[in-house]
């Protein structure tokens, strides 16, 4: 069993990732194509249970938890595989940022996340040798409230290339800290709050966790001189800061970027589920089909990007807290933008329903692609009357506090026997529902598209009275025969 040790010490180089979780990819709205990064000074670090002082005349003060990386000795150009090996430990990290601020940056962060204070680490250190970097997993709490979850399974850039990359231009030291990316749910807090952040390995033995990293917020009393740059924010800083134009009681924006682009688009639907399927299978990937439900418009297609909801087990007391008002559930369906695919966890749960016929009209006003729920559907008729696809377990004319209270929004969740991220790509046919890791989907589809010509050759030879023997799957004769046929 691991027994982490207490971190100590001021790293020599502080170096922060600014995408890497899916679920903050798609909340961005902007797909990194290599990682990027910034620096914070060492000044930066503190201790859990050291305040951090929001600066005076600011509004936006916003948490990230993550994870960091130590580094344990020095290297220099080093590989993807051996980048890991030079990681000593991981840590529990804030990176706080003052969003009024970033304007007088430019990219480097430096007085919007350089404050003193502004980069809490520990309490302790996990030893790395007996962990794995893809089975780690970070926590945020606000006030006691979970406010960010996600692991390492499905970065877009995993914590070996990470050294490996910042490795080729400078030489990383011991001590050396590098921050790698918070999940959704970031967001503001005030003078008051206390924001807390763990790291754990819950499959690793002894489930080794830091601890609580605790960092109580604030107010600053002593105002930003005028010779320096002061604080200043607009609409798209509030919305950045929060989390999400909504959360920051703005008009929700409908121009944010995709990755789903008209022409992608056009290509993922001229293929069918079950080619994309076989593709995905090629690439070691089996679990990702959304399985048990039926549509409401089974001749339409579904493409868009997952945002997520999350419901639990009703308890009373919960529902109370949690049921009632601009809810979770609420909140998601407001917060819907064109292309969007809402995925609900309700356990497959049936006994109730998880939508019904008003926020559904919200979610195709709003420009959702569809709705996915592995729970019920009430008001299935004029849910089925929408142009928007819906997929659901069945149909019910309970109220939602009979089985579930909505909780919480955009985090990894399961539906329908999947694990789903916000960000991912949904794809849905009469075939059935398929979850593709954004990273994937260019080459998955071009990939599908080859095989659906091949199969359409291969077609033409069967009808023509050819055996299937060497011909599906095609040998070396057939595939010569093929490119002639293309030609």
């Amino acid at each position: 069993m691991q027994h982490p040790t207490p971190f100590t010490g001021t790293p020599g180089k502080v170096i922060a990732l600014h995408l890497n979780y899916p679920s903050r990819i798609a909340q961005r709205g902007r797909t990194p194509e290599q990682p990027s990064y910034f620096l914070k000074p060492g000044t930066s670090v503190s201790a859990s249970g050291t305040p951090i002082e929001r600066p005076a005349g600011t509004e936006l003060l916003a948490f990230e938890g993550e994870i960091a990386l130590i580094i344990g000795h020095s290297i220099r150009r080093v590989n993807p595989d051996e980048g890991w090996a030079a990681v000593s430990g991981v840590t529990a990290a804030n990176d706080f940022g003052v969003y009024d601020l970033r304007y007088a940056d430019k990219g480097s962060n430096l007085k919007s996340k350089g404050g003193d204070g502004f980069t809490p680490l520990g309490p302790t250190v996990i030893n790395a040798t007996d962990i794995q970097p893809d089975a780690l997993r970070v926590r945020t709490w606000v006030n006691g409230a979970l406010v960010q979850e996600d692991t390492t399974a499905q970065l877009a850039f995993g914590f070996g290339r990470l050294v490996a990359d910042l490795s080729q231009l400078m030489t990383l030291e011991p001590g050396d800290v590098i921050l790698t990316g918070t999940p959704a749910g970031s967001s503001v807090v005030q003078p008051g709050d206390v924001v807390e952040v763990e790291v754990d390995a819950p499959t690793a033995p002894g489930a080794p966790s830091t601890g609580r990293l605790v960092t109580p917020v604030v107010a600053g009393t002593v105002a930003m001189a005028e010779y320096g740059a002061g604080p200043k924010i607009d609409d798209l800083q509030r919305a950045e800061a929060w989390g999400s134009a909504e959360a920051a009681g703005l008009p929700a924006s409908t121009g944010q970027a995709t990755i789903l682009t008209d022409e992608l688009k056009a290509k993922i639907n001229s293929v069918g589920t079950a080619t994309i399927s076989s593709q995905l299978r090629k690439r070691g990937l089996n679990n990702v089909s959304i399985d048990g439900l039926k549509s409401t418009r089974p001749s339409a297609r579904l493409v868009g990007l997952a945002r997520t909801l999350r419901f639990i087990p009703n308890r009373e007391d919960l529902f109370v807290s949690h049921g009632g008002g601009y809810n979770a559930q609420k909140r998601a369906f407001d917060s819907l933008r064109p292309g969007d695919v809402l995925v609900i966890e309700a356990r497959g749960e049936t006994g109730t329903g998880t939508v019904g016929d008003i926020l559904a009209l919200r979610a195709q006003v709003n420009g959702a692609a569809g709705l996915v729920t592995d729970g019920g559907v009430r008001d299935v008729a004029a849910v089925t009357a929408l142009t928007m696809p819906t997929y659901f377990a069945n149909a019910h004319p309970a109220v939602l506090g009979r089985k579930h209270v909505p909780w919480d929004t955009d985090l990894t969740i399961a539906c329908g026997g999947a694990a789903v991220q916000p960000g991912d790509v949904i794809v849905g046919d009469a075939d059935g529902i398929l979850v593709i890791p954004p990273h994937l989907i260019e080459e998955v589809v071009a990939d599908a598209i080859e095989q659906e010509r091949e199969e359409t050759f291969i077609a033409e030879m069967v009808a023509a009275g050819e055996g299937v023997d060497g011909l599906y799957p095609m040998n070396a004769k057939w595939k010569g025969r093929y490119q002639q046929w293309l030609q």
